[in-house]
């Protein structure tokens, strides 16, 4: 009754009451013009009930590090699997061979080019230019990283620490620092990195990985900030636990299979195809449309921390 006494002495009783339903206070209303136009063009009803497809990659090039084994080499198949060429890059060059070789039984259409090294090694940048790898780049995902050890500070091996600085940080950086002028001189592209949950919260154990994967984290941040207004995406996929399909906690512990077994014990972990498929769903939105960050979890994991395990069939 009072909000149509207030609409009333208004003179806005020609405002539909629906608005008022919908959870509109009488105020707000109230201040509505009372014609029916808005002053931001509304979407049809057809829009609406008809959300557009993701867009076609199909004949764009991608450029993917660690593809040796899990998020990378999930990735590269998925791309492939919607007409992406493919450049791959990892150190073991027969598991780049076997990937290479079943895309092209796969899909034969794409076109996959290899390239083994290790992102902190100068070969590597030489054997992208003199390929020109750079010019040809439309996506690139710089995914390789790792974690080594679980030791606290003041018990960490310094070896590690660098390991792990130099492939989560510097090996990522100087890929995109290569690749990104092209990318501008050609009017855009889209340049997305794994990131974690690490990057966002820390935990005992992992003082130095969470340490890399935060700076990470802040260097994707002010590439959005410097790219922003030069039609680049910038995009950060921050899992939490993923196992099946990943070499990260055999990695981690040092070929001790038993501890990697035992970090997903109880646990409906992450596939790296999972994670795969976020990455597919973030490069294909729309030109308009850029995911900045994309947090993905196990239903069983709460945060860095907080994890239930609990046997499902």
């Amino acid at each position: 009754m009072f909000a149509s006494r207030l609409l009333s002495r208004l003179g806005r009783a020609a405002v539909p009451t629906a608005a008022l339903a919908c959870g509109a206070t009488a105020a707000a209303v109230a201040v509505l013009p009372a014609w029916s136009e808005p002053a931001v063009k509304a979407q049809s009803w057809d829009t609406m009930f008809n959300l557009p497809e993701q867009k076609s990659i199909a004949g764009k090039t991608a450029l993917i590090t660690g593809c040796s084994a899990g998020i990378g080499k999930a990735t590269a198949c998925g791309l492939a699997s919607s007409g992406c060429n493919l450049v791959l890059v990892a150190r073991r060059a027969e598991k780049l061979e076997e990937l290479k070789a079943e895309i092209n039984r796969r899909v034969p259409g794409v076109s996959v080019t290899v390239v083994a090294g290790d992102v902190n090694d100068d070969a590597l940048y030489e054997k992208l230019v003199a390929l020109k790898v750079p010019q040809k780049v439309d996506i690139l995902f710089a995914n390789a990283g790792l974690a080594l050890g679980k030791e606290t500070v003041g018990s960490a091996d310094l070896s590690d620490w660098k390991g792990m600085m130099d492939a989560n940080c510097l090996g990522a950086f100087r890929l995109i620092d290569l690749c990104l002028p092209e990318m501008v001189k050609r009017g855009g592209g889209h340049v997305l990195a794994t990131g974690s949950i690490a990057g966002l919260e820390s935990y005992e154990g992992g003082s130095v990985y969470c340490a890399s994967k935060h700076a990470l984290h802040a260097f994707m941040k002010a590439l959005r900030f410097e790219t922003y207004a030069k039609n680049i995406k910038v995009t950060v996929v921050a899992p939490g636990f993923v196992g099946e399909g990943t070499e990260f906690s055999e990695v981690r512990f040092k070929g001790d299979k038993a501890k990697a077994v035992a970090t997903y014990e109880n646990l409906k972990e992450l596939r790296a195809s999972d994670v795969a498929a976020q990455v597919l769903w973030a490069v294909r939105q729309p030109d308009h449309v850029n995911v900045d960050l994309l947090q993905v979890m196990p239903t069983d994991q709460g945060s860095a921390q907080r994890i239930h395990r609990a046997r499902r069939s």
